[in-house]
């Protein structure tokens, strides 16, 4: 304790401390948790793609790029290939992207079929290939006026073998960021899902879009695949409840982990 400073500095473990000052109300130790566990997991995240040797990172949803640039700020160094469909957020992710060779964008959206289909777009990360539901439109109002965008869909299987192409006995880890789409996404990789060593997926225990299948179901669709979780962080709660909509899942291929020392060009330490 710093009784001057008013500061409550707890020791977590080795190299880590975390200080409070006093005891938050329900909306402050919301926005702790939240903040807490964006940081939390960008330093696991690290640890866990030098652990199983990730040399590929296939981010679908990247929005404006944060995931890739997070990735690259814990260290990660090898390809990332990007999928964002909705044309203002890939202006911004080509622009964050411009300067890095290794990190490649793509103006698609991944599902079950080859095709074209309507996205649902608002300011914001809440777009979605899905409609909200009365429940998710009651939250995140702006869902009310979204606007109908065509986009062009791709299935991940008949795209693989060209995004690694170049990457040496590729590792790939699948990210996706999706707004209720992400099974979607999973289903359009087919047998190609056996490739990846890793993988990351929002489930959802309240939904906020239509169709949207909830946490179980997907787990039992990823674990079906050979996954198995490593962490789950929770992604937002409702505030006057206190019970979380989302959580992001990660998920680890255990027999494809390799023993012995990392290759060098794992990462830039």
């Amino acid at each position: 304790m710093l009784p001057r400073l008013g500061l409550d500095v707890r020791r977590l473990g080795p190299g880590a401390v975390v200080m409070t000052r006093g005891t938050p109300g329900p909306k402050a130790w919301m926005k702790q948790e939240k903040e807490f566990f964006e940081y939390l997991s960008g330093i696991q995240l690290g640890a866990l793609l030098r652990m199983y040797r990730v040399n590929c990172v296939i981010d679908v949803g990247a929005h404006r790029g944060q995931y890739a640039l997070g990735l690259r700020e814990a260290g990660y160094d090898g390809q990332i290939v990007s999928f964002e469909p909705v044309p203002h957020a890939f202006e911004r992710l080509q622009r964050a992207a411009a300067g890095d060779p290794r990190w490649a964008v793509h103006p698609l959206a991944l599902g079950r079929e080859d095709g074209e289909t309507t996205m649902n777009v608002v300011p914001g990360t809440l777009s979605s290939l899905l409609p909200a539901t009365e429940f998710g439109a009651g939250r995140y109002p702006r869902l009310q006026n979204a606007e109908a965008v065509t986009v062009q869909v791709r299935r991940l299987d008949g795209l693989l073998d060209d995004l690694v192409a170049g990457v040496p006995d590729p590792r790939p880890y699948l990210k996706m960021d999706t707004q209720g789409f992400d099974l979607d996404v999973f289903a359009g990789a087919g047998e190609r899902a056996a490739d990846f060593v890793g993988m990351q997926s929002e489930v959802a225990l309240m939904r906020i879009y239509e169709g949207t299948p909830r946490m179980c179901e997907a787990l039992e669709v990823y674990e079906e695949a050979g996954f198995e979780i490593a962490a789950l962080y929770p992604l937002s709660r409702q505030s006057r409840t206190a019970r979380v909509l989302e959580y992001d899942c990660v998920m680890v291929r255990a027999s494809a982990l390799r023993r012995g020392p990392a290759k060098p060009s794992a990462d830039r330490a």
